[in-house]
């Protein structure tokens, strides 16, 4: 068949995510479709991965594309013809820890909100059911019913055999050397077949080429942060009286173990392991396996002896070492590129490539076809890929540390150890110089607590109070009682200026900006449903320029939001999130500190809340935002990056009592105030008024995008409400996903929580379903902690200070 040359959409790669997009985009009814497959369908990654299917996932809605992809491979089967080897023979996860015995649990509980099945079980019961397992050192151990395995190649030839059915092309030894654009959006794909070179004029690429989908975005400009690395498993030879099993994860030895055809497979997820393919991969890799590396599996071979001594006289019929790509963060990409137009991502998969696929190309599809995505997927948004992620070194170096971490006990506050250092604060030797303890978010280097001196500056985990929790109390009641200062240089800014400038912000926000210069607005970006886009605060500094401060790890996100809007707007969006550093002073005695440091009058009528001015500040000059994230008086000090340790150095001179503090503290403080975090507690799913935001919306001001989902909402009445909970039990720990009781059954799960050292308990958020015109907080609420029920009590104002005197002091 001679490749067309014209299409709506071209898709990149024919391992089992390509497929799977070309399936759903055909049943949604799309045609034109083609898949251009370098080689062979499968040869990259997909043939020879292990094809286990677990089901519960770390959110709701990746556990809802998990089962998503479970359920389509058992019916693939009967629409196709094509045999996917689709078992549900269960999995079992089991506990050598206490630590990782309250990890299991507490899954078990978020897997029972999600409708997962699910049983905790005894090591007696894991013997029963596993009887070649060694378990005199298991504690714990999970089993979900039906969890199970699949053949990965087979899977993805259904696919494609699927999306032929509805007129899906599908070509093999097509190589596709460039995407073509016209700067603003795709035009094309060029491409070389047989020694010919040709081109596909087309609406839509999406690149699903896997490791090699990295340097073919970076023609394009687009960021596709992910690295091959060395996967290995060993299949021993046939095992007399082996049975059927179900999958077998042991994450304490780093190993899963798999029955297949009465064969034993081992594979590992080492520590430390070895990446691939930096100068990229060969050009007729196909079907191909690495260098065997005994010496680097032997560890886990060891341990799998002992666990299953069947391993010790099974022989080894084979031993495989094949690549995989990953990614900085261990969550895979999907969604539309923002550099550019009809750019669509679907790559970087981390080993769960198989259990993802189905339902990302679900996803992918009704995003491409409905014009967003069917819920909220921020998760594993291409978006939330920071530019300077595209540099190889920094991808070679974290990936030998992402791939262990799917195995490695996921702590609270866990953070990532390699490849850091690489964006910092103009006060970043200061703050270590006082004992900082940095985490990292989006590539910032962030003072996440103070050690004090003579203590370490390490973490240790821990499910309940770690070994920085008492330094976390000092400094959040500092800021409740006296003065902190926090370094939120991280937080993205960005300015909007030209004729335009207003009138394109009136038409994205949600609450009035046509407002006075030195006017700071909180407000959000919705979309069409009423979901937030953004939260953000708009600072008008002029006629015709605005500053908007966001979180930083959604910057790119609402850049590329801003972006897609301008339209013809005369308006210039520009990142300037590297010009200003800023410095957050925060307390009752804020005030007192900072008028120590500058002449300015700092009164409340010469200074209200929510309002900016430029003042002296030491030798220097600096814009003061009077607005506060931890619910005290307090100023972000917007200092340029040149003069910023000038002032930092002219505040600690001046104010020995003041206490550095870091961004574990500032989450309590916010959590105490219920303020909002985006990406947790509110995302494109959440509507404005069920967030408890609809005082941030000005649906008289004229229209924006979003007014009518307000208007509408308000007509109907809300069917949900996000709810602040204050746990009864003063060491229960509540952090992210705990389950919500209401009256003796789940109706939702925690969206984020920490300690709330003011009120001397962990602090919880999220979303209860409610009946217009009842009392949402009426009934008995408890939440859920590795299975135990912790009494809460639930409140819609804020626990802390609800009235809001205390910001404006």
């Amino acid at each position: 068949m001679p490749l067309p040359t014209h299409a709506r959409v071209v898709i990149i790669g024919g391992g089992i995510s390509g497929c799977s997009v070309a399936y759903h985009l055909a049943k949604a009814g799309w045609t034109d479709i083609v898949l251009l497959e370098r080689k062979q369908l499968t040869c990259g990654t997909t043939w020879h991965a292990a094809g286990l299917i677990g089901q519960l996932r770390g959110s709701l809605n990746m556990t809802r594309l998990a089962k998503y992809s479970a359920d389509l491979y058992v019916r693939l089967e009967a629409e196709t013809g094509i045999a996917t080897g689709m078992r549900q023979t269960g999995s079992i996860s089991v506990a050598l820890t206490q630590a990782r015995r309250e990890e299991l649990y507490r899954s078990a509980a978020l897997a029972r909100a999600f409708d997962v099945a699910v049983d905790e079980i005894s090591p007696a019961q894991v013997k029963a059911m596993y009887p070649h397992l060694n378990v005199g050192d298991v504690v714990g151990a999970v089993h979900l019913p039906l969890d199970g395995q699949c053949d990965p190649g087979n899977i993805a030839l259904a696919l494609a055999k699927g999306a032929r059915m509805r007129g899906a092309q599908v070509f093999e030894g097509v190589k596709v050397t460039k995407v073509l654009d016209d700067g603003t959006r795709v035009t094309g794909v060029a491409y070389e077949a047989g020694g010919e070179a040709g081109v596909i004029a087309c609406e839509h690429v999406v690149n699903c080429g896997g490791m090699w989908g990295r340097d073919l975005a970076a023609q394009s400009g687009v960021t596709l942060p992910l690295h091959a690395a060395e996967h290995f498993y060993l299949v021993t030879e046939p095992i007399e009286g082996l049975g059927r099993l179900p999958v077998l994860r042991v994450p304490d030895e780093c190993a899963y173990y798999k029955e297949d055809a009465g064969k034993m497979m081992l594979g590992a997820f080492e520590p430390k392991a070895k990446p691939w393919g930096m100068a990229g991969i060969p050009e007729d890799f196909c079907f191909d396996s690495l260098p065997e590396d005994f010496e680097h599996f032997e560890p886990i071979l060891g341990l799998a002896m002992n666990r299953m001594p069947l391993f010790e006289k099974a022989g080894i019929h084979t031993f495989f070492n094949g690549p995989e790509s990953f990614t900085p963060d261990d969550r895979y990409y999907l969604g539309p590129a923002p550099e550019l137009g009809n750019y669509w991502v679907a790559a970087g998969y981390n080993s769960v490539g198989i259990v993802s696929s189905g339902g990302a190309g679900m996803a992918l599809a009704h995003w491409m076809t409905e014009g967003e995505a069917p819920f909220d997927l921020w998760d594993v948004d291409v978006r939330r890929a920071q530019p300077f992620q595209r540099n190889r070194r920094y991808l070679k170096e974290r990936v030998t540390e992402t791939l262990g971490l799917l195995y490695a006990d996921h702590f609270p506050y866990r953070q990532v150890e390699t490849a850091r250092g690489i964006r910092r604060s103009p006060l970043h030797a200061h703050l270590a110089a006082r004992g900082a303890v940095f985490g990292e978010a989006a590539g910032w280097e962030r003072a996440n607590w103070f050690a004090k001196p003579g203590q370490e500056r390490e973490y240790r985990y821990a499910w309940g109070p770690q070994n920085w929790f008492g330094n976390q109390k000092a400094e959040h009641l500092a800021v409740r009682d006296g003065v902190g200062l926090f370094d939120m240089t991280s937080f993205g800014k960005i300015r909007v200026e030209g004729r335009d400038a207003c009138a394109f912000l009136q038409r994205l926000c949600a609450n009035d900006v046509d407002v006075a210069a030195g006017r700071i607005v909180y407000t959000q970006m919705l979309n069409d449903r009423g979901g937030i886009e953004s939260d953000l605060t708009v600072t008008r500094l002029s006629e015709s320029a605005f500053l908007l401060v966001v979180p930083g790890a959604t910057l790119q996100r609402d850049l590329a939001w801003l972006r897609r809007h301008v339209g013809d707007a005369f308006a210039v969006i520009t990142d300037v999130t590297a010009g200003e550093a800023v410095l957050c002073l925060m307390g009752p005695q804020a005030r007192v500190v900072l008028a120590r440091v500058s002449p300015a009058a700092l009164d409340n009528d010469a200074f209200p809340y929510a309002t900016a001015q430029e003042i002296e500040l030491g030798l220097g000059l600096a814009r003061a935002h009077r607005v506060s994230y931890v619910g005290e008086l307090g100023w972000e000090l917007y200092v340029s990056t040149d003069q910023a340790a000038h002032v930092f150095e002219a505040l600690v001179e001046a104010a020995p009592e003041m206490v550095l503090c870091g961004l574990h503290a500032l989450d309590s403080c916010r959590i105490e105030k219920g303020f909002r975090h985006w990406g947790h507690d509110i995302t494109d799913e959440d509507h404005v008024l069920e967030a408890g935001l609809g005082f941030a919306v000005r649906t008289a001001k004229g229209d924006f995008i979003g007014r009518d989902a307000v208007l509408r909402k308000r007509e109907a009445g809300l069917t949900r409400r996000m709810v602040q909970f204050l746990l009864s039990d003063p060491a229960a720990m509540a952090y992210h996903n705990e389950p919500i009781w209401r009256d003796g059954r789940i109706v939702g799960t925690v969206s984020s929580g920490n300690y709330g050292h003011a009120l001397g308990a962990s602090v919880a958020m999220g979303y209860v379903p409610c009946v217009p015109g009842a009392d949402v907080l009426a009934g008995t609420y408890e939440i859920d902690i590795a299975g135990r029920r912790v009494a809460a009590r639930p409140s819609l104002v804020p626990l802390y200070d609800p009235t809001a005197v205390r910001v404006r002091m």
